[in-house]
């Protein structure tokens, strides 16, 4: 288990789901959302290191890891944001808390935009790591993107297409994203990565995280522009980082886009490819240390 070994696992029930959860630690309650196509252990260099301030919360979201896959639906609102944010709500509520901090990095920042919106009383503090917000970047399709993010396009496809041709051979498929989304010489910790193989190479984990795809480019983008037309933003600051050898970098104004989504912005590149807590955890811990320490009460 190595660092895991100082972390308890629960099981919690959400709805008709199990949320696979690991904690540690004491103090303010810290919720850590993962990406794809990983599970919880992302968070193997960073989490150990926040469990001595904070009580760090570490699920596998719906579809992912050791947690529940239930089965699609043709809207797609199975696997929505909306319903993975509610599943963090559920885990949050059975350790008792009914405010707390969140931070997600990739599919996770995206479950935590979800989360800013429909529970801002709930969210006191959220960072995002390496993504644009989902309706910005449809809306702003051009080749690069379409290359770039060329899987955002062939995950969404229908009739079990994209599921079959990833089931032929899941362990290169996944270690080929590890490396062609890092910089060059990332180092991932062979024990990780064998458990993300581990948890990717079932059919319905490859099926389930095509279904989040799908729903990110459907009833994702619904709810998404509901709240444009509304005016909802973030209310809660709002921490964004990145790495600066990345296509996001390279891509977008990050900070200007993401202050067309929050009312309060910050931020900025770390030194590294996509994968930040495994690419460049020290930094990451300092930058969560400092922002989610902010406003703490006095002891």
């Amino acid at each position: 288990m190595g660092v895991w070994g100082q972390f308890e696992y629960r099981q919690i029930e959400s709805g008709d789901v199990r949320i696979n959860v690991a904690h540690a630690g004491t103090g303010r309650p810290l919720l850590l959302l993962h990406g794809y196509p990983e599970n919880h252990r992302m968070w193997h260099r960073v989490a150990p290191a926040l469990a001595g301030d904070f009580h760090v919360i570490c699920p596998d979201l719906r579809g992912y890891g050791d947690s529940s896959k239930p089965d699609s639906d043709p809207a797609h609102i199975t696997y929505s944001k909306r319903r993975m944010a509610a599943d963090m709500v559920a885990v949050m509520r059975t350790f008792g808390y009914e405010r707390f901090g969140v931070a997600g990095h990739d599919r996770g920042a995206r479950v935590t935009h979800r989360l800013c919106l429909d529970f801002p009383d709930l969210v006191e503090r959220a960072s995002v790591m390496d993504i644009a917000p989902t309706l910005h970047m449809f809306e702003h399709t051009d080749q690069a993107f379409a290359t770039g993010y060329y899987h955002w396009f062939f995950l969404i496809q229908p009739d079990g297409l994209p599921e079959h041709m990833i089931g032929q051979d899941p362990d290169y498929y996944l270690r080929e994203k590890l490396r062609r989304w890092s910089a060059p010489g990332a180092e991932f910790d062979p024990e990780t990565v064998a458990d993300y193989v581990r948890c990717f190479s079932h059919f319905e984990t490859i099926h389930a995280s095509c279904e989040d795809y799908r729903a990110a480019a459907t009833i994702d983008l619904v709810h998404d522009r509901e709240d444009r037309k509304a005016g909802r933003l973030i209310r809660c600051p709002l921490q964004v980082l990145w790495g600066s050898k990345g296509f996001v970098n390279r891509t977008y104004d990050v900070l200007s886009v993401w202050r067309g989504y929050a009312r309060s912005v910050q931020g900025r590149a770390l030194d590294c490819g996509h994968f930040l807590p495994e690419e460049a955890p020290d930094e990451v811990v300092a930058e969560m240390q400092r922002f989610f320490g902010e406003g703490a009460p006095a002891e």
